[in-house]
């Protein structure tokens, strides 16, 4: 059986181990506890990976571009789309928040939280750059090896030929990186059911209740913006039939639900991207990386959005227009500036919270099933990654139009194939 469980895709073995991890939760307890370590293990091994991974693939994708007047036409069109989805992902938020009655939650009890250290904004942007690059490599900071990575990119296009040797290493470390990152990929299954079974036996179904009005409303929040803004977006600017693209990142996305990470999913962001989108390899990299920190409407928009009208009704406080417009902006900013880890979404709600004077007490009440919330926002954001890519490949000419336009005449042919089977 097992053997037979083994020659499926990698996507279908991560899908049937995730199922099987929730029903093991539920019931054996203690034997899903047991096997935490192992999952941790799978979290640890990637994050050993991801940032020399990051750090070989962007400056190799920023040199792949020979022109940089393309480059940075790209790398506008690319934040724009982020900025645009941001914005309509912190309105979906802010529309669910303000529809649902919250009574029901006013009697929940704090969990105990450790107290959040909000830097100023000059804090921040100073950190962006890094004074010591090993430092920072060393201690997993993401923004500065980013801001380094695509710098040094820039640099090896600006010093032209005498950068060959060094370009050189670089396409051999990232293919090197990728192939150590596909032998830690291969045991996905494994580590997707330690996780999500620890998960489930952690929290339990009568942990989960009391809070799954507030647990339901980010799922369907994230599951608005996918049908509707992501879909839309497919269709119309991404020429492809949104059924079609949803099949196509399916991996991605389950690897997302069950690591909440959007750097532990960046291999098979990048691979679905390319391989399945047939988006030019060097801007598929290209955008799963500079996604993985800078586009997160789950982790920023949807969620925040939603968190700060639940706590305000908590504490019996009342928002006003600009305390909603407020949310909005701080939320749109968040979802450009969180990185992609687990468990960072809380800062970027304190922020949330901070900006519009609601009690940073209020965390308390989400944070206890925060890793439930994390696997369906961190699916979200590297779905936008890959909408992304695909909308501005289109506008730039970086997407194999044939291959697209086969697979919608697929569609199409299977649909109508199947229309004849009911007429006869």
């Amino acid at each position: 059986m097992l053997a037979r469980f083994f020659s499926l895709t990698l996507s279908k073995q991560i899908f049937f181990a995730f199922v099987a991890s929730i029903a093991f939760g539920l019931l054996f307890e203690n034997a899903a506890l047991a096997i935490k370590p192992i999952g941790t293990a799978y979290i640890n091994a990637i994050k050993m990976v991801v940032i020399p991974l990051l750090f070989f693939s962007i400056v190799s994708s920023i040199f792949s571009f020979s022109d940089p007047t393309k480059l940075k036409r790209l790398g506008l069109k690319t934040l724009g789309v982020f900025l645009a989805t941001a914005f309509i992902a912190s309105l979906i938020g802010l529309t669910i928040g303000s529809m649902i009655d919250w009574s029901a939650g006013i009697n929940l009890i704090p969990t105990e939280t450790k107290e959040k250290v909000i830097p100023s904004i000059a804090e921040v942007l100073t950190g962006f750059i890094p004074s010591n690059i090993i430092d920072s490599m060393a201690n997993g900071k993401v923004i500065p090896v980013v801001v380094f990575s695509v710098l040094l990119g820039l640099a090896v296009l600006k010093t032209g030929k005498e950068a060959n040797p060094f370009k050189q290493f670089i396409i051999s470390g990232n293919q090197v990186m990728a192939s150590l990152m596909k032998m830690i990929l291969a045991v996905t299954p494994i580590g997707v059911f330690a996780i999500m079974a620890a998960t489930v036996s952690q929290f339990g179904l009568d942990t989960l209740l009391p809070l799954g009005q507030f647990i339901l409303a980010v799922y369907v929040g994230c599951l608005i913006h996918m049908a509707v803004t992501y879909s839309s977006l497919v269709a119309a600017f991404g020429k492809m039939n949104p059924v079609t693209f949803y099949k196509h990142i399916f991996e991605a996305q389950v690897t997302a639900y069950s690591t909440c990470s959007s750097y532990a999913t960046l291999p098979v962001t990048t691979k679905v991207i390319s391989e399945n989108l047939k988006v030019e390899k060097g801007y598929a990299s290209f955008v799963a990386n500079i996604g993985s920190s800078a586009n997160m409407d789950g982790c920023g928009g949807i969620y925040p959005a939603i968190a700060a009208i639940f706590i305000a009704h908590i504490y019996g406080i009342s928002l006003d227009y600009t305390d909603y417009a407020m949310i909005s902006f701080t939320a749109v900013i968040s979802s450009i500036g969180t990185a992609g880890v687990p468990g960072a979404a809380l800062v970027m709600l304190t922020v949330t919270l901070n900006a519009v004077g609601l009690p940073l007490e209020g965390i308390a009440f989400v944070a206890a099933i925060d890793r439930i919330i994390d696997m369906m926002r961190t699916a979200t954001n590297i779905t936008g990654d890959a909408v992304t890519a695909l909308v501005v490949g289109q506008s730039e000419g970086l997407v194999n139009q044939s291959n697209v336009e086969a697979e919608m005449n697929e569609d199409v042919s299977g649909l109508y194939t199947t229309e004849q089977h009911k007429v006869s």
